[in-house]
């Protein structure tokens, strides 16, 4: 057969993010870091340096690696879009000597902490209750609940020993597969929700900002409408305003999309858990959306209401270009109109001359036939000329204002 090239990747993929089975009594230690651009190719370095001398290879693309630091501790560290996890995995048996090494190890990875987790496996409900009392959660903030083949979570989702959140399971009758499945979806839920509650801060840092553009576009309505101020400087402030609304929205405007993205994964999560609540407890889909709902519907409202500054600065500059029409078109009216006056009056003086023209044409003409008829006076016997003249006066000027009119038509076309 001839395969696809992406084929075994994409098969790969499918199996990149599942755990190895878990028994009890166990421990996992997990790490979610925010890994910048520069510090990816020290996680590459510090990866290489560490494993190689287990004869672990690691590729420089490699997207996830595992493998065993010794008999009783595995690994498994995978790259994400925005930072990578690393998780360590400790059976019941591991001494404190590979336990704090292998602390130390995960602990020392490059990038910025955004969650860990310490998760002790028990047995049953009845072990569980040496691991409560040496995990000192806050029992006003206790969230406990069953899941399903029996599992039993608690965690208070607070900070404890060395910046640790710690979950504490209760394996009951689920059997290793389960188990493992249940615990890393409990581990990608609080994952995803961190990551999606990154969004908030940064909402909360851009609300006076908003507030101070949302009342200067209220004042630019009303500056629109005045016609003393001028239309440069109020295309220079829609023009400020458009652009800052733009600066806002590149500089949120990814991070309000990966809060909906992981929001969505957070629900898809809490739904395959399927969470059972215990009396007296907080349930775990309780605390989820009591605390986490509100912050997601935040930077959704935070999102539609920088969408909606945007459009109302779009909409002002529109009825400032509108207004900017509307006075150049009245200009060129008025233009026009001046124009039309300036051609009518040229055409009424252009032919007031050619009236006069007329009457000089006329004046020097007989005044030229008045010397032929007294030279010819002398020799032959004719009426007196000036009565000659005076007859042709009228025929002359009409004889000039047709030739005139014909020439005019010659030149001009038949249009006067």
């Amino acid at each position: 057969m001839r395969e696809h090239e992406l084929r075994r990747r994409i098969i790969e993929e499918m199996h990149l993010r599942r755990w190895p089975r878990l028994s009890a009594p166990s421990t996992i230690l997990q790490i979610l870091r925010i890994v910048d651009v520069p510090e990816r190719e020290a996680e590459t370095r510090y990866l290489e340096e560490s494993l190689s001398p287990l004869g672990i290879e690691v590729a420089r693309s490699a997207r996830h690696v595992a493998g065993s630091l010794s008999n009783d501790a595995t690994f498994a560290w995978e790259r994400h879009t925005e930072g990578s996890s690393i998780t360590l995995f400790l059976s019941g048996d591991v001494d404190a000597e590979t336990t704090d090494e292998a602390r130390r190890w995960i602990e020392d990875f490059p990038g910025r902490v955004i969650r860990a987790t310490r998760i002790a496996i028990v047995g049953d409900e009845q072990m569980a209750a040496g691991p409560l009392e040496a995990f000192k959660f806050n029992p006003d903030e206790l969230v406990s609940c069953r899941i399903r083949g029996g599992i039993r979570m608690w965690s208070d989702f607070r900070l404890h020993d060395a910046g640790y959140g710690q979950l504490l399971v209760a394996a009951g009758e689920a059997d290793p597969i389960t188990l493992s499945r249940i615990v890393q979806q409990l581990q990608e839920l609080g994952n995803y929700r961190n990551m999606a509650l990154l969004g908030l801060p940064e909402v909360r840092a851009q609300w006076t900002g908003l507030d101070a553009i949302e009342a200067r576009l209220r004042q630019f309505a009303l500056d629109v409408g005045d016609p003393s101020i001028l239309d440069d400087l109020l295309l220079e402030q829609v023009s400020g305003l458009a652009g800052e609304l733009a600066t806002l929205s590149n500089r949120i405007g990814y991070r309000l999309d990966a809060t909906q993205a992981y929001a969505t994964l957070v629900e898809e999560r809490l739904a395959d858990l399927g969470p059972i609540p215990i009396a007296h407890y907080h349930s775990l889909a309780d605390f989820i959306r009591r605390r986490f709902s509100p912050a997601v519907r935040t930077c959704g409202a935070h999102r539609e209401r920088l969408a909606q500054l945007n459009t109302r600065a779009s909409d002002l500059a529109a009825l400032l270009r509108a207004r900017i029409n509307t006075r150049i078109e009245n200009q060129n009216a008025r233009l026009l109109e001046s124009m039309e006056r300036r051609t009518e009056a040229q055409l009424r003086l252009q032919q007031l001359v050619e009236g006069l023209s007329i009457f000089a044409l006329a004046y020097y003409g007989i005044g030229l036939l008045g010397y032929v008829l007294r030279a010819l006076d002398i020799y032959i016997d004719m009426p007196p000329p000036m009565l000659i003249e005076g007859v042709a006066v009228p025929l002359f000027m009409v004889a000039l204002w047709i030739a005139v009119r014909w020439f005019k038509r010659r030149i001009l076309g038949s249009h006067d």
